[in-house]
């Protein structure tokens, strides 16, 4: 009963991501969203709007900062857990 349920809901989930997947957008087209005037603000005023020194410090320390924030502690948190996984040592137990 639990492989059949299980089954099912892999399938359900398949089917789930191909909907999701047919309904991006296409590449290439200049109706995809990664084309808007969004882009082309960052692109204009990146360096005016933020003071940096060139457009790429501008989008990770300005228009991305609390983004890039996160993803580096999830990074720093991922490390902390290998290093506490691989650490030498401990507890010696004697008979």
């Amino acid at each position: 009963m639990k492989k059949i349920l299980a089954s099912i809901i892999t399938i359900a989930f398949i089917i789930f991501l191909l909907i999701a997947v047919n309904d991006m957008p296409l590449l290439g087209l200049g109706t995809n969203p990664s084309h808007n005037i969004v882009m082309e603000k960052y692109i204009n005023d990146a360096m005016k709007d933020t003071g940096a020194v060139n457009i790429v410090s501008a989008m990770i320390l300005d228009y991305r900062a609390f983004d890039t924030f996160i993803e580096t502690s999830v990074i720093y948190t991922a490390l902390i857990c290998v290093f506490m996984v691989l650490k030498k040592g401990g507890t010696k137990y004697e008979d």
